[in-house]
C-alpha cells in the first residue's frame, strides 16, 4: 500500500517538482520534516540575502522546527525579516519555512528554486531545481522508512 509520501515520490518523478509541492500541502502530518526542508530549501539562496535579519529568520525558523524556538521568537524574526528593505524575498522564504501548515513548506521551495534560477541563470536555476526534489524525494523516503520501521 502506497502511503501519501510514496504518492509525493510518483507525483515529483511524473510531473515534476510543481506539482509535488502542492500534493505535499495537502499531505498531513511530518509538519517539522516539511518545515525543515523549507529551511533547506532557502537556505540554498541564503547567499542571495543582503540583510542579516533574513538568515537570523532563518536560524529562528530551523529552531523552531525543532521545537527549540517559541512562536514569539518566530513572529519576532519574521517581522525582523519583513522590516528588511532589501530582503523581501528572502522574508518570504523565512515565513514560509517557519508556517504552521505544510504549504509553507510549498511556497518556499517554489520561492527558493524562482530566486536561485532568476539570481543564477538557467543552469544553476536547473542545478538548484534538481537538488531541491532530490532532497524532497530523500524526505519523504525517510520519513515513510520511519513510518514502515514503526509499524
Amino acid at each position: 500500500m502506497k502511503t501519501k509520501l510514496n504518492q509525493i515520490i510518483d507525483i515529483l518523478d511524473r510531473d515534476g517538482l510543481d506539482d509535488a509541492l502542492i500534493a505535499l500541502g495537502q499531505a498531513q502530518g511530518h509538519e517539522k520534516e516539511m518545515r525543515l526542508y523549507a529551511v533547506w530549501s532557502a537556505r540554498q539562496v541564503q547567499h542571495l540575502m543582503k540583510d542579516k535579519r533574513s538568515i537570523a529568520a532563518l536560524d529562528v525558523a530551523e529552531r523552531y522546527a525543532n521545537g527549540l524556538a517559541t512562536d514569539k521568537e518566530l513572529a519576532a524574526a519574521v517581522d525582523a525579516a519583513w522590516a528588511a528593505s532589501d530582503a523581501a524575498s528572502a522574508a518570504w522564504a523565512a515565513w514560509s519555512a517557519a508556517g504552521s501548515a505544510v504549504w509553507a513548506a510549498a511556497g518556499n521551495a517554489v520561492a527558493a528554486a524562482s530566486a536561485a534560477r532568476a539570481a543564477a541563470g538557467s543552469a544553476a536555476g536547473s542545478a538548484a531545481r534538481a537538488a531541491q526534489e532530490k532532497r524532497l524525494s530523500e524526505v519523504c523516503a525517510e520519513i515513510d522508512a520511519a513510518i514502515e520501521q514503526q509499524n
